[in-house]
């Protein structure tokens, strides 16, 4: 899961990265608006932006309007001051999925987070299946045919994506778009490297991770 946090906020924004990369999330952090505004347009892989509606330099309602208005479904969750009840309304009127009023529970934020993303990739439980391998997002937690598997943060990341593409390709760089924040160094050769190891704890039964040459990886049930 890839997360956009726009907060001026240091404190707040410290303590939403710690709680989110705890979960699993990589998370960016941008502290102005026209920060998120350029962070939007250039990375399509955020699977959810958390919004501070009192930005610097642009607003987060024109950040959210103009996220908008270039077609993009991504979840937003907007942050808002306690009693800026006329924001909030207009922070859903202009696309938000769910508000949160300043001061919230990183317990309750989480939660929603999930639901959001949840919903954003069409789904209502918090759990992926495909064939007999199923990924409890909330917990974190792999298992086929019940059977718990050790995953590293890694590997539960790059399982995540797939299972969510699942039967679709997904690129190297799709996957280091998905899984890596600014700054964080990771090869192609290192993707590789995870994939190999996952593919060691996860194909033990119809279930495979494809390498289409050149191109990236597609997650698969093979017919028995």
């Amino acid at each position: 899961m890839r997360i956009l946090i726009a907060e001026d906020d240091h404190v707040l924004a410290d303590g939403l990265l710690r709680s989110l990369r705890a979960a699993g999330a990589a998370v960016d952090h941008v502290t102005s608006g026209t920060e998120a505004d350029t962070a939007l347009i250039t990375n399509n892989e955020f699977d959810l932006l958390i919004l501070d509606l009192g930005l610097p330099r642009l607003h987060g309602l024109e950040v959210l309007k103009r996220l908008r208005s270039r077609g993009s479904t991504m979840p937003v969750l907007i942050l808002t001051a306690a009693d800026s009840i006329e924001e909030r309304v207009k922070g859903l009127d202009y696309g938000a999925d769910d508000y949160m009023a300043k001061p919230f529970s990183l317990q309750e934020l989480e939660a929603r987070v999930r639901a959001l993303t949840r919903r954003g990739m069409g789904g209502s439980t918090n759990t992926i299946r495909h064939g007999p391998l199923e990924y409890d997002q909330a917990g974190r937690v792999a298992t086929i045919d019940g059977k718990m598997i050790e995953l590293s943060a890694r590997e539960l990341g790059l399982l995540e994506v797939l299972l969510q593409r699942a039967g679709r390709l997904v690129s190297k760089d799709q996957l280091v778009e998905r899984l890596c924040e600014w700054g964080e160094e990771v090869s192609n050769n290192a993707i590789e490297v995870y994939i190999h190891r996952l593919r060691k704890k996860i194909e033990k039964g119809p279930i495979r991770i494809a390498t289409v040459r050149g191109l990236g990886y597609c997650l698969e049930k093979i017919a028995g």
